[in-house]
């Protein structure tokens, strides 16, 4: 059998947000150059610039920063039930969908949005990972597939496991300060262009901009 490689050509991108029809997006806000994958569903959250989801990806009450990649599959502050009621199920605030009631229960829903999900710049979300309610993952971070984050990860620091647990660092703290201070994240369209070739070499990057 002879197969025949064909390179998938990537849709071009525009700085009109690119949205998969399939998705489902609420009260929600995506910055330019950002891309939502297929199947997604967001609700009531945030998109910095350049930002991408892969398909298969739930984002409820998070703000993300620029130029963060999530891969699919994963879950962003998976909504929590009533634990201290007599029973879990939703029908105790969905009471309009079961004929309980004439309206849903408000004050769990405003309860659902404390403790948002705060995602930084940079950062990397592998396949299957998911993100607890009230986490903030820090600039620069990696989340490696199938974890599980329940505390804060900090910058340009490398997570995995259940719960996720760190194993090491991108780059030596001077480095990783060095990065913190640029802020490049920041730069405009004409500066990012102009030294987009820099962002290929760390050394060459912080003796040029640090």
């Amino acid at each position: 059998m002879q197969f025949i490689y064909k390179p998938i050509q990537e849709p071009k991108l525009s700085i009109a947000p690119s949205i998969d029809d399939s998705s489902l997006v609420i009260d929600s806000h995506a910055g330019e150059w950002t891309s939502i994958g297929a199947n997604n569903k967001i609700i009531e959250s945030v998109f910095g610039d350049y930002t991408y989801t892969m398909d298969d990806v739930t984002v409820n009450y998070t703000d993300i920063g620029k130029f963060c990649s999530i891969a699919s599959h994963v879950c962003i502050n998976p909504v929590q039930h009533p634990m201290d009621r007599v029973t879990q199920h939703h029908m105790t605030y969905r009471k309009v969908s079961y004929h309980f009631s004439e309206y849903d229960d408000k004050n769990f829903f405003d309860w659902r949005r404390t403790q948002k999900v705060k995602i930084g710049h940079d950062v990397w979300i592998g396949h299957g990972a998911i993100i607890m309610k009230g986490v903030e993952v820090g600039t620069g971070a990696v989340v490696g597939s199938g974890a599980v984050v329940t505390k804060d990860v900090a910058p340009y620091t490398i997570v995995v496991g259940v719960p996720a647990k760190p194993i090491k660092e991108r780059f030596p703290s001077a480095i990783a300060n060095k990065l913190m201070d640029i802020a490049w994240w920041d730069w405009s369209r004409g500066k990012l262009e102009e030294h987009f070739d820099d962002l290929n070499d760390i050394e060459l990057f912080i003796k040029k901009h640090g």
